[in-house]
């Protein structure tokens, strides 16, 4: 690859191997093992691994490298690791650097399961983990101690669209010398500045923006080649979190095209953002990158001035508005995805955070009234057109 690629011809090029038939589309290597020449030549290859050699499928595969390497060139990061879910992935760089005794702080807005991987699953083993309102760094600096691990936080919290100010987290985690990760997957990996704000392990479920098509589970973890080769590949080699070698092709024809998808259903967002303002049915709008969002500017600055593709909507009277207003969406279509080319609306108190007591969801601004609304790659004016005709339904 060289260095003056522009970041679309990356997405298009970077970390491809072709085989003895330099075919033009990636080859799936759909095996889960490789032969060797000789048992010295096996003998070899396990004590050391060449730069493209491999054993096992658990462990790398010639198509799940190229994807790796490909959403690293998009991160600017130095190594990436991919992994069998979005959530194989949280688990796998929290639980890979952690063990009894060490101390964690996070952000307590998260989507629901990263939620019950530090509530329930660390906690059962012995770490000890600390939650803060994560856009106020008054309560990382007082919960942030000499002994903390590592920090989490969602750089653009699901599902209530709060955003972290991430180099100053980073700045006060690394003076007690924490490691911060980030999971990115509402701030995209087309607009995230992660790795240069200071954050040393960024996630994504690459379930979403990354194949962006509804096909495939798969994640991705990305940080330094000493963080992600040293500490989480052992871990995730062992405990079998590893992608299939057909997820990863699927994974890099989506980033061929990821720029464009991106890009235009953030501007679909701010559109449909802009004109649902002040309607009569909703309690607000959410979206980072509207003015009337609390951290704009941040969101701004942190994203290169686009506000991603999700937005939320509180509409006045309750779920059964809600409900109302889902059920007569014609478009827009009802599932727990986001990042997708179709347009999904969700109601997260009664699917992807309806574990959490009543009294939790109203302490995260998870209302009964609250729709997160991921934006697709249909016409905005199509989907605006849906979104005012349902909520006319939901009045």
């Amino acid at each position: 690859m060289s260095e003056t690629w522009k970041r679309r011809t990356r997405m298009v090029h970077s970390g491809t191997r072709r085989s003895q038939y330099n075919e033009v589309s990636e080859a799936i290597f759909l095996t889960q093992g490789f032969v060797y020449d000789t048992a010295e030549a096996a003998e070899e290859r396990f004590i050391k691994a060449g730069p493209d050699e491999f054993i096992y499928a658990r462990y790398g595969n010639p198509t799940v490298a190229m994807f790796e390497e490909r959403i690293a060139a998009l991160e600017g990061a130095e190594d990436a690791f991919a992994t069998a879910s979005g959530m194989a992935a949280v688990s796998g760089a929290l639980t890979s650097c952690l063990r009894a005794g060490d101390h964690v702080v996070s952000a307590r807005a998260l989507f629901g399961s990263c939620l019950y991987v530090l509530e329930e699953v660390l906690t059962r083993f012995g770490v000890e983990v600390t939650f803060v309102d994560g856009t106020d760094l008054a309560q990382w600096q007082a919960a942030i101690r000499p002994d903390t691990r590592a920090v989490f936080l969602e750089s653009i919290a699901n599902p209530t669209l709060d955003v972290v100010d991430v180099a100053a987290v980073a700045k006060i985690a690394h003076a007690a010398g924490a490691l911060v990760i980030v999971d990115n997957v509402f701030a995209t990996p087309v607009f995230s500045n992660a790795i240069e704000q200071g954050v040393d392990v960024v996630v994504y479920s690459a379930t979403k923006h990354i194949d962006g098509q509804g096909r495939a589970l798969g994640g991705v973890v990305l940080g330094t080649r000493e963080f992600i080769r040293g500490t989480l590949e052992p871990y995730m080699k062992h405990t079998g979190g590893s992608m299939s070698p057909f997820t990863a092709w699927v994974m890099l024809k989506g980033l061929e095209t990821i720029e464009l998808r991106v890009r235009a259903q953030a501007d679909a967002a701010l559109a449909i953002s802009q004109a649902l303002q002040g309607h009569d049915a909703l309690e607000q709008v959410i979206f980072p990158g509207h003015p009337s969002h609390p951290q704009h500017a941040l969101a701004m600055r942190q994203m290169g001035n686009k506000g991603g593709t999700v937005i939320a909507l509180d509409l006045k009277g309750g779920q059964e508005a809600a409900f109302r207003f889902l059920n007569a969406l014609e478009i827009v279509v009802i599932s727990n995805n986001l990042g997708d080319a179709k347009s999904i609306a969700t109601h997260p108190a009664t699917t992807t955070h309806q574990r959490l007591p009543a009294d939790q969801k109203a302490s995260l601004g998870i209302t009964p009234g609250l729709v997160r609304l991921s934006v697709g790659l249909e016409d905005p004016d199509d989907l605006v057109a849906d979104i005012t005709r349902a909520l006319a339904c939901a009045s």
